[in-house]
């Protein structure tokens, strides 16, 4: 398969990147099929061959989420909410509902229990009243 993918190039810990054509199963920084554009990600520079990127999307070329991300802030592809997004967005969401459910429970057995505390406080507050001696 076809990937749209970041080449790594410069100097250690200023990386910048180029946009490339390349066979999925060939190296990060292997020989590409073609450069079509730039990346800096310090500076945010980016410049694009619009042209060749869209013959290359009309020709099959996946990109990768890097580059996906790169291309709709570009304009050249519109933004996509891809299932895998859907599904984390799903799943934090049932993560935070637990969570606050588990609050508001533990919440309301504390101020049970503070109610059960006082209810045995104002008990045994209370005068107990004496036993009735019997006179014979």
């Amino acid at each position: 398969m076809i990937k749209l993918r970041l080449k790594r190039f410069g100097k250690k810990r200023e990386a910048s990147f180029r946009l490339v054509v390349t066979n999925s199963t060939s190296r990060r920084d292997g020989r590409p099929l073609e450069e079509l554009g730039f990346y800096n990600p310090r500076t945010k520079e980016t410049r694009l061959n619009t042209e060749a990127i869209r013959v290359r999307l009309s020709q099959g070329a996946q990109p990768t989420d890097t580059v996906r991300s790169l291309l709709e802030k570009g304009g050249l592809i519109e933004h996509t909410i891809r299932p895998g997004e859907t599904v984390g967005k799903a799943k934090q969401a049932a993560a935070r509902e637990a969570v606050i459910k588990a609050a508001a429970k533990e919440a309301a057995d504390a101020k049970a229990a503070a109610q059960q505390a006082a209810a045995a406080e104002a008990k045994a507050a209370e005068p107990e009243p004496e036993p009735a001696v019997a006179e014979a």
